[in-house]
């Protein structure tokens, strides 16, 4: 069965880049994204483990640890950097996990269960479906999905937006529009009455009988 927002994300032991992990000790109390890319030394890939690398002191701000994967062996990993590193000027500091066995791929449905029981000859194109992206909560639950195709290179600006979102509904009953970026107006949730809404947010604008906006709450 395929993963879903709010399922438990399923715990692994694996060799990162920065020696064995157990994913959800790993996490800890904070937040985690992990995601995937199809294949080392591709030029997609490239470009988006330097972007990450470029973001991380900004995810860590939300208290949020990053990990990458692929299913390449964490020695390639680790001659990769310095292309990353000639490529986008950053310096990759968070694990790399390598999944040779192609566990924990098929575990959180990156690739298909019959993809196989090794990295060994796979080419980025039988990699297909490994560009994915999973938001980890402090309580170990999937908070956000993503897969993107081969050709597409993510936007991980989009991705701390979305964690801004997430972070900020957990907190507080209220949801956020479409383009919504930090600061900027929310929605209150229907849960919330208008004389509680009165108290919670001092005031509040009625779009729709169903659409109230108020200022972001900062407490």
């Amino acid at each position: 069965m395929s993963l879903r927002i709010n399922d438990i994300a399923p715990d692994f032991t694996a060799e990162t880049t920065q020696g064995t992990i157990h994913f959800h000790d790993w996490i800890g109390s904070g937040w985690a994204v992990l995601f995937s890319h199809p294949k080392n030394f591709t030029p997609v890939c490239t470009t988006e483990l330097g972007a990450m690398a470029g973001l991380e002191g900004e995810f860590r701000k939300r208290g949020v640890k990053i990990i990458g994967i692929s299913v390449d062996p964490v020695e390639s990993h680790g001659k990769w950097k310095d292309d990353i590193k000639t490529a986008t000027g950053f310096d990759v500091e968070y694990p790399l996990i390598g999944d040779r066995d192609l566990k924990i791929a098929k575990l959180y449905d990156m690739l298909p269960a019959g993809a196989g029981e090794s990295s060994e000859g796979r080419t980025p194109a039988d990699n297909a479906t490994v560009r994915s992206v999973y938001v980890i909560g402090p309580d170990k639950k999937i908070k956000l999905i993503l897969t993107y195709p081969m050709t597409t290179g993510r936007n991980f600006n989009e991705i701390l937006r979305a964690i801004d979102s997430i972070q900020l509904t957990a907190k507080h009953q209220v949801a956020t529009p479409a383009n919504w970026q930090q600061g900027e107006d929310v929605i209150i949730t229907a849960a919330v009455s208008n004389e509680d809404a009165i108290t919670r947010f001092g005031s509040f604008d009625t779009v729709l009988p169903y659409l109230r906006k108020t200022k972001q709450p900062t407490a």
